[in-house]
């Protein structure tokens, strides 16, 4: 009787090829998981960026049909930006970059985020 307790309790628990295995399994899982939110990640900064222009150029135009302003007529951050101006506060680039605002009729521009090859205009 007292053997059969003990080969009870010697049996608990998992082996260390088991806890290998389960590792393995972690580890494979990751390897696929990680480069794959990294690259969403950097798709969701550009995508925010982008908008980020596209908010900046309509404020632009809408400054220069306001302002009766001719194409390639310059525009000053204090133009667009202010709480009683188109955009309340300067939107930020989400992944670290500059916005440059350029003149009327032309696009705004990130120093990281260029826009995509197809895309001629925002």
């Amino acid at each position: 009787m007292l053997s059969a307790s003990l080969k009870k309790s010697a049996r608990r628990g998992f082996t260390l090829i088991e806890i290998m295995i389960v590792v393995l399994i972690i580890g494979i899982l990751l390897a696929i998981a990680v480069p794959n939110f990294v690259k969403a990640r950097e798709s969701s900064r550009a995508k925010a960026c982008v908008g980020n222009l596209k908010q900046i150029d309509a404020a632009k135009e809408q400054f220069a049909m306001d302002g009766k302003k001719a194409t390639g007529a310059t525009v000053g951050t204090g133009d667009i930006y202010g709480s009683d101006k188109y955009i309340k506060t300067a939107p930020v680039c989400p992944s670290g970059g500059t916005y440059t605002e350029n003149a009327v009729g032309t696009a705004p521009t990130c120093n990281i985020v260029s826009p995509a090859p197809n895309q001629h205009s925002l």
